[in-house]
């Protein structure tokens, strides 16, 4: 079965905010990605160098709960409190992955479909027809 994980958004302060998260649990960051570490064949390059420091991707172990974070691009605008959270779903097959992004994205708007990432998963994002976003990956290289 897929495991759930919450996934949060912020406006250029997600390093710090996992830093708090991380003094207040404790443990190590699983994952810690920069904007500038997107490689160029991936879409990288197209951030400024301020922005290059913000968070692509962060995730600290919380018990079996991973709670995982990023940054917003500039480019999106500012995010609204309280709805700028989604879910992550790590799924254990492909087809696993398949199924479950099918059934949410029904109705709903595919923000990506699922494709073979620059990270060694299989991943999508979409929000179902209730606006909840979800991320899908299913993890064919570890990290």
């Amino acid at each position: 079965m897929a495991a759930v994980n919450p996934y949060l958004n912020f406006d250029g302060n997600a390093e710090e905010v996992f830093n708090f998260y991380k003094s207040v649990f404790g443990g190590e960051f699983a994952t810690i990605m920069r904007f500038g570490d997107v490689p160029a064949e991936a879409g990288g390059g197209q951030h400024n160098a301020e922005e290059n420091k913000r968070i692509l991707h962060i995730a600290l172990p919380i018990g079996n709960t991973m709670l995982m974070g990023s940054d917003r691009a500039t480019s999106m605008g500012a995010g609204v409190k309280g709805t700028n959270f989604g879910i992550s779903i790590m799924a254990e097959s492909q087809a696993e992955a398949d199924k479950i992004f099918n059934g949410l994205s029904a109705g709903g708007v595919v923000t990506m479909p699922m494709m073979d990432s620059f990270w060694g998963a299989y991943f999508g994002m979409c929000s179902d027809k209730y606006g909840i976003m979800w991320m899908i990956n299913f993890q064919k290289n570890p990290m």
